[in-house]
């Protein structure tokens, strides 16, 4: 039987894959434009259209708003995903101060190659703008501002980060919104309401460190979860852990968990959602990536599904996508209102206004979203570009992380490797890394690493990846 010829939408994506399959293009690389390519073949722009959407529906381009259309990072992947981890069964102290005090100091070492904080290079984030309004606000009303801000905050600022809700599917009013001196101290403000010395808290494992450094603080045991590099954490083990142990919270990502970028599914969201709601427990919810996502669509928090189903605090921060120097971050406590304001007047009365006010003025100015496309770009294409160093130079049986969010690479390596042996001649190469088990209470992930590609991509950067991994083949005897 006589089969039709490819209708030329067909053929047009036949030749975008093969341009893929060659090399010329590349993961993360922009395709010709939707008008361009319709010139160049001499087709219709709704022909040219359909055969991008076709290639977007089976992953192998992505869209982004106002700027086009790219190879999906995750096509063509050299390196395996890290393994779902394994956590015992059983809540850990924490005993973690001294680590992280000794990695903030060296990631704050600019004569170390960058990749150990996961904090944004100021000049990837280009706030020009933004500081000139400060530096403007402090000239012209400077006496007004040198006062005490409300208990909640300015605000001006708070409506407009309750004006910013919708693009996260929930609508906030100026009044339930706290700002705070960045999310470490929202996260701190909402353990403290919700538990006290000697509680349990459920965390995804490997989590931030900061935020097992604030658990030890409070004095509070974690119970790290099963979590799985892509789809985050594993809901059927928390049930039963649930049954096992008393939790007095859960502390998880909205998105783009830091270090392994996993990002849950509405779906999943929903029902760990309802999980912790039969259990009386609250979750506590970290979204400071969660306005650094490279898909169409902003992931939606959980509090945007919570509907009544549990008791959500929702943490949050502009250090990640616009001025971690300016220390702004904001809480929604919800039904924790009355305790976390009292927290917030006993540990710092308020935050500083100034910052504050030129937030505001900045997101009034709907600067925000225009810095946010181009910081996104910048983003996604130095994760491209350090996955393609780490698959040139690390041994062949790395894993890699395929975030689609955020600035971090989760890199799992054999068992026998020791990352923090390699951390340590990494800082007589002049490089800075997190090595893994600073992202475990238990001091699991000895074989894993975490690499911050916050800042802008040079060559510096690129040979920095590549003699770490030369260094991690040299310590395997690969």
């Amino acid at each position: 039987m006589d089969v039709h010829a490819p209708y030329r939408y067909e053929q047009l994506a036949d030749l975008v894959v093969d341009m893929i399959d060659k090399g010329t293009l590349s993961a993360g690389m922009r395709v010709p434009s939707v008008r361009a390519i319709s010139e160049q073949h001499r087709i219709s722009i709704a022909t040219a259209l359909q055969a991008y959407r076709m290639l977007e529906d089976q992953g192998i381009l992505v869209a982004r708003p106002q700027s086009g259309f790219y190879v999906s990072n995750a096509r063509h992947a050299a390196f395996a995903l890290p393994s779902t981890s394994r956590p015992r069964a059983k809540a850990s102290t924490v005993s973690i101060s001294g680590v992280v005090a000794t990695l903030l100091e060296h990631a704050s070492n600019m004569s170390l190659v960058p990749l150990g904080c996961a904090v944004p290079d100021v000049g990837l984030l280009q706030s020009k703008r933004l500081d000139f309004t400060l530096a403007r606000l402090a000239r012209q009303h400077g006496s007004r501002h040198n006062v005490y801000s409300p208990p909640r905050g300015e605000p001006g600022l708070r409506r407009e980060i309750a004006k910013r809700s919708m693009r996260m599917g929930h609508a906030l009013s100026p009044e339930d919104v706290l700002i705070t001196s960045g999310c470490t101290e929202a996260l701190t403000l909402a353990l403290s309401a919700v538990a006290k010395p000697g509680d349990t808290i459920a965390v995804e494992s490997p989590t931030y460190f900061g935020l097992l450094h604030t658990l030890e603080v409070l004095g509070l045991k974690a119970l790290e979860l099963p979590t799985d590099p892509a789809r985050g954490v594993d809901i059927a083990a928390l049930a039963r852990l649930l049954g096992k142990e008393p939790v007095a919270a859960c502390v998880l990502s909205s998105s783009f968990n830091n270090p392994l970028g996993s990002a849950m599914a509405e779906a999943d969201k929903r029902s760990l959602l309802g999980l912790l709601s039969e259990h009386s427990i609250p979750l506590i919810e970290d979204d400071v990536y969660g306005d650094i996502h490279f898909g169409r669509d902003r992931p939606k928090p959980f509090i945007a599904l919570a509907q009544g189903a549990g008791k959500v605090i929702y943490c949050s921060s502009f250090s990640k996508s616009l001025a971690p120097g300016y220390r702004v971050g904001w809480i929604v406590p919800g039904a924790y209102s009355q305790q976390v304001l009292a927290r917030k007047l006993a540990f710092s009365l308020c935050s500083p206004v100034l910052p504050q006010v030129a937030v505001a003025e900045f997101l009034a100015s709907n600067a925000y979203d225009i810095h946010l496309r181009r910081v996104r770009r910048v983003l996604e294409e130095n994760l491209t570009r350090m996955v393609r160093a780490i698959e040139a130079s690390f041994p062949p049986e790395t894993k890699v992380s395929r975030p689609a969010g955020g600035f971090m690479l989760w890199l799992e390596l054999p068992k026998q490797f020791d990352s923090r042996a390699l951390f340590e001649e990494a800082l007589e190469h002049g490089i800075c890394f997190a090595p893994g088990d600073v992202f475990s209470a238990s001091r699991r992930f000895r074989n894993c690493l975490r690499l911050s590609a916050g800042h802008a991509w040079t060559e510096r950067i690129d040979a920095g990846v590549r003699r770490l991994g030369k260094l991690a083949r040299a310590q395997l005897g690969r």
